[in-house]
């Protein structure tokens, strides 16, 4: 099992599911409480017909009255058509309650996974949130919609019956109630038993899940590599797991229906034994007889049931726990209380003052004591070797990631006192890895503008060289499936460039964004940005040399610090770390084609 996944069972059980189902109840208190009314009442309908039938046989069928049938059999019909009247009712608010309820549980959970940190991100498997989303939010709307119902509507049945019991013939009553002593010790004891089953399963469909997102969106990589056998064997050993984990739960599951099962069919015998002697004794009348059975028959569905709906409870209340987890999950970057916007020019000045970062958790920090000031309008680049923290520094400005020492500004103001809706509307971001989403280009591009205009949208493409959208089979309105695979390596990241630059933001934040591109390619997207980072901030991560040739100064970031400022050719003369850096870059060029230390130099 992932060390991700935080999987020690509570004990908190129905407790912890009763406070997380609370909030969302609330609004649908009407729907609930019709629920609960027509389930109980339904069931007292139900319990009023061996009254009745009692009633029958020791009046008019031990008198031979049949006109006194007439009134007790029509009062015996009423409970019925009031039962199935009752029954639709209860079907009807159960229904409407408990979806209502699982879209609103849906739509918090959704909005709490987008909220939450790039930090939680980091360390959470994708299937294991998936599965809370999806599986387990399913599994509480069951429990809602039918279980809890039941459950509660079933124990105050038995409780009305063992009193009605004990009224018509109390020493039967009492054996009855001893009967269910043996019930309720196993009962108790396996359903702890299954409640850490249910957790284990729940928690390992995640795992699994996490193995078939992983193989889905890496099939390219599993087919190149010829590894599809070692995917699967990797895949089938989580899936016998789950199977072995699963079995193991049907096992606790058949001793508790057993139990539930055979404990009426010994407690009937009991009753016709002990009811045979009292009539034959004549402490009890035949019609009481015949009562006391129907009444206990009554009971057979809620005590036949206690064991699946009790397990049912035990399986919403770990689902409810796995919810409850990212629902309490702390959310370490938000907006300070009483923040308010910011002016923020266009461009602005961005500055790290004495930043310092680590991960959490982790003993050694990425970044030290780091000061850069970028002015408004310049454009420095950042330069460093792998794992020096680049992108990490990148991260900070438009707090993916919060600072644990120093502070980030924008015209003076550190960005955690600006809102969040603010600075990531000043502030764009191009990552290396581009990512895009299963919508038309269109979407993709105004993701961060959706008020982006028509010559907005095709400035951003001339300045990215994105102009093939337009060859595409519906232009900019054709949807570029999942992770937009439809497409190149190279297409993809000039969506995303386009997506960054479009709008003009005050500070733009390029981490490598011409990596996938041929050197053709490359060249115009640099000779058309450069128009776009004339008139913003720009902070570029810079891995290729020719990327360097774009800023107005470098920074050296080395070991979590910048260990040097200034114009490329300064550095290139008088810092030998950054000359070497280079040169390796320049030796490392796709095709060779790459300018050599010396063109660089003259540039």
């Amino acid at each position: 099992m992932s060390d991700t996944t935080p999987s020690p069972v509570h004990e908190r059980g129905r407790l912890g599911a009763l406070r997380l189902l609370l909030p969302f109840a609330r609004p649908y208190r009407g729907l609930v409480a019709l629920t609960f009314l027509g389930a109980l009442l339904a069931s007292l309908a139900q319990l009023a017909v061996p009254l009745v039938t009692r009633a029958v046989v020791d009046g008019p069928i031990a008198r031979g009255d049949r006109a006194g049938l007439v009134p007790l059999l029509g009062l015996a019909f009423a409970f019925g058509v009031a039962e199935a009247a009752l029954f639709f009712l209860r079907r009807w608010a159960m229904t409407k309650g408990s979806l209502q309820m699982e879209r609103d549980l849906r739509d918090v959970l959704y909005q709490r996974l987008q909220r939450l940190p790039v930090s939680f991100h980091d360390h959470w498997a994708s299937g294991q949130l998936l599965s809370r989303a999806t599986t387990d939010v399913s599994t509480i709307r069951r429990f809602i919609g039918f279980g809890a119902v039941f459950l509660v509507v079933n124990l105050v049945t038995c409780s009305v019956v063992a009193v009605l019991l004990l009224l018509t013939y109390w020493p039967l009553g009492v054996a009855v109630l001893v009967t269910t002593l043996p019930l309720t010790v196993f009962g108790l004891r396996w359903e702890k038993d299954y409640n850490t089953e249910s957790r284990l399963v729940q928690d390992e469909q995640g795992e699994l899940t996490t193995d078939v997102e992983e193989a889905v969106q890496g099939i390219r990589v599993v087919k190149s590599l010829g590894r599809s056998e070692l995917v699967f064997a990797r895949y089938d050993r989580k899936a016998l797991r789950l199977q072995a984990l699963q079995l193991s739960k049907v096992r606790t599951l058949t001793k508790i229906w057993c139990l539930f099962e055979f404990h009426p069919q010994v407690t009937l015998a009991v009753i016709l034994v002990g009811g045979s002697l009292a009539v034959g004794s004549g402490a009890l009348t035949v019609g009481g007889l015949v009562g006391f059975v129907a009444l206990f028959t009554v009971l057979l569905w809620p005590i036949l049931s206690l064991g699946f709906l009790l397990a049912q409870a035990q399986e919403a209340a770990s689902a409810c726990d796995r919810i409850g987890e990212l629902l309490a999950a702390p959310m370490t970057v938000t907006d300070a209380p009483g923040v308010e916007p910011r002016p923020v020019g266009t461009p602005a000045r961005l500055r790290f003052e004495g930043v310092g970062f680590r991960f959490p958790g982790s003993a050694d920090p990425v970044l030290r004591h780091v000061d850069l000031d970028v002015r408004p309008g310049e454009t420095v680049a950042l330069v460093g070797a792998t794992g020096s923290g680049k992108t990490t520094l990148t991260s900070l400005v438009g707090r993916l990631y919060d600072v644990t020492s120093g502070r980030v500004t924008l015209d003076g103001h550190d960005v955690r006192d600006l809102p969040l809706a603010q600075l990531r509307t000043v502030v764009a971001t191009a990552f290396e890895d581009a990512t895009l989403f299963s919508m038309s280009v269109r979407e993709n591009l105004t993701l961060g503008r959706p008020d982006a205009g028509e010559e907005s949208v095709a400035e951003a493409l001339r300045v990215a060289q994105a102009g093939f959208v337009h060859d595409l089979p519906w232009g900019l309105d054709t949807r570029i499936g999942e992770q937009g695979l439809s497409l190149s390596g190279g297409q993809r990241q000039r969506l995303a460039l386009a997506r960054a630059v479009l709008g003009r933001p005050s500070v733009l934040v390029l981490d490598d964004p011409l990596s996938a591109l041929d050197v053709h390619t490359e060249a115009l997207v640099e000779r058309a940005l450069r128009e776009v980072l004339a008139e913003t901030t720009a902070l570029v991560v810079a891995h290729r040399a020719s990327t360097v040739l774009l800023a107005d100064r470098v920074a050296l970031l080395q070991d979590g610090r910048i260990t040097a400022v200034g114009r490329h050719s300064d550095l290139l003369a008088e810092v030998p770390a950054y000359r070497q850096l280079l040169s390796s870059d320049a030796e490392l060029g796709p095709g060779g084609q790459q300018p050599v230390l010396s063109e660089l130099g003259s540039r």
